[in-house]
């Protein structure tokens, strides 16, 4: 497994581990944790996508970080 694949494998596995919490009802959409592992597994799969130069998931996983950010910021506010 290369260093690409484990980047990638690590950030994808965050945001599905974020979904199934979040699923069964471990974690609310709405919890910090469930932004934090949105921001962390976005950040490493388009990490992982840059270096595979895969254009469209760049912007994917970049915009997936980006709202998740802003979805943290939304619920610290309030």
């Amino acid at each position: 497994m290369s260093f690409t694949d484990i980047i990638s494998t690590i950030g994808v596995s965050l945001i599905l581990l974020a979904f199934f919490l979040n699923t069964f009802s471990f974690l609310s959409a709405t919890h910090k944790w469930y932004f934090i592992l949105n921001i962390l597994g976005g950040t490493f799969a388009c990490y992982g996508s840059y270096l595979l130069q895969s254009i469209p998931f760049i912007i994917l996983e970049a915009t997936w970080t980006i709202v998740a950010v802003l979805g943290l910021i939304k619920t610290i506010k309030s």
